[in-house]
């Protein structure tokens, strides 16, 4: 396997590479006899719904524009300073969406990427 991050999957899937509560746990039903394998339906949103919630995202950034502006630049500067990121970050949770809280903290902070 060429890609590392593919070759950590496959090593994680097929238990070559233990992790703890995630491929090391076995269900105590399934030691019972039961199947480690569940047969789950995913749901699905209609395209009816999917608008709905695009819809309900852009009323609510259009409802706080400038006040999002100000609170992403306080959440920027509270990170640089090393001050309480998780407190400003609720506050900034009232004017701005994930999306726009994610793209500020990448601005100043980066994007983490897993080392192996």
């Amino acid at each position: 396997i060429q890609d590392e991050s593919l070759h950590y999957e496959y090593l994680k899937h097929s238990g070559q590479y233990p992790i703890v509560g995630v491929n090391t746990f076995l269900n105590p039903a399934a030691a019972e006899g039961g199947s480690l394998v569940r047969d789950t339906a995913l749901t699905r949103c209609s395209p009816e719904g999917k608008q709905a919630q695009i819809d309900n995202l852009q009323s609510f950034q259009d409802r706080h524009g400038d006040a999002t502006t100000e609170a992403l630049a306080r959440l920027q500067q509270v990170c640089l300073e090393g001050g309480n990121v998780f407190a400003e970050m609720m506050n900034t949770a009232r004017v701005a969406s994930l999306g726009q809280i994610s793209q500020a903290l990448y601005e100043v902070g980066g994007r983490y990427r897993r080392s192996m």
